[in-house]
């Protein structure tokens, strides 16, 4: 029988962080060509100005 996930061992701010560095792969990995800084900017929703 599995044991229950210690929530104490739980970091939301990095699970984020895997599941946009995860899309972001599958974004490039899509494309015949590298993504540019600023597509990459862009799909990560910053305001870069």
């Amino acid at each position: 029988m599995l044991e229950p996930l210690d929530d104490r061992l739980r970091d939301d701010d990095v699970l984020d962080e895997i599941e946009l560095t995860s899309r972001l792969i599958i974004a490039a990995s899509g494309r015949e060509t590298p993504m540019s800084q600023a597509e990459i900017d862009a799909f990560l929703g910053l305001d870069v100005h």
